[in-house]
């Protein structure tokens, strides 16, 4: 309960209300559990019904770009790192906290049981041509790429993942909460 609390006043110092405390269903129970902390950011940026999102080829999937911050990296600061980093983004502007979605998931490595995950998501405008990416190994290797589609494409692709694919990642119910939120608050 304290990492809760915790994240919820950091919520509260930022201005950034909570859109959703997610359970991983693998994790029953955080009692005698060793829980390792991840502070991530999640840019928002649209033009008309278009959104830019990162497609996976492994997972099968659309996901705001963004991802973990450095240690004592502001989270402004980061968000606009990931953002260009990952899709190519320039002149990146009028920056506004939307909310932060907080995860529990299984931790797959022997130092910790369960990842504490709070993603801060900004909206944004940016330029609708995109730069060169610089996309790290990992992410080449999973098939990433930016592109701008239209909200409800990505939201109906997403779902029939959910529903109908073996290769779905962990992100892909947050990823389509947050769409399905931007879709009517933003769009």
């Amino acid at each position: 309960m304290i990492l809760q609390l915790s994240g919820f006043n950091q919520l509260a110092a930022l201005g950034m209300k909570k859109l959703k405390t997610h359970y991983h269903p693998d994790i029953k129970s955080l009692e005698n559990k060793s829980i390792f902390t991840r502070l991530a950011t999640r840019a928002i940026a649209t033009q008309g019904d278009n959104i830019l999102l990162m497609y996976t080829k492994r997972y099968e999937d659309y996901s705001l770009p963004g991802g973990g911050l450095h240690s004592g990296e502001d989270k402004i600061e980061g968000m606009v790192r990931e953002l260009s980093e990952e899709t190519g983004a320039e002149n990146i502007k009028n920056i506004k906290p939307f909310g932060a979605y907080e995860e529990y998931r299984p931790w797959y490595k022997p130092d910790f049981d369960i990842q504490y995950m709070i993603s801060y998501c900004y909206t944004c405008e940016i330029n609708k041509e995109l730069g060169k990416s610089n996309l790290e190994s990992y992410e080449i290797k999973n098939g990433m790429k930016a592109m701008w589609i239209n909200i409800h494409e990505a939201i109906k692709h997403n779902e029939k993942t959910i529903a109908t694919s073996d290769k779905k990642g962990m992100s892909i119910e947050r990823e389509t909460f947050l769409l399905k939120l931007i879709a009517k608050s933003v769009i």
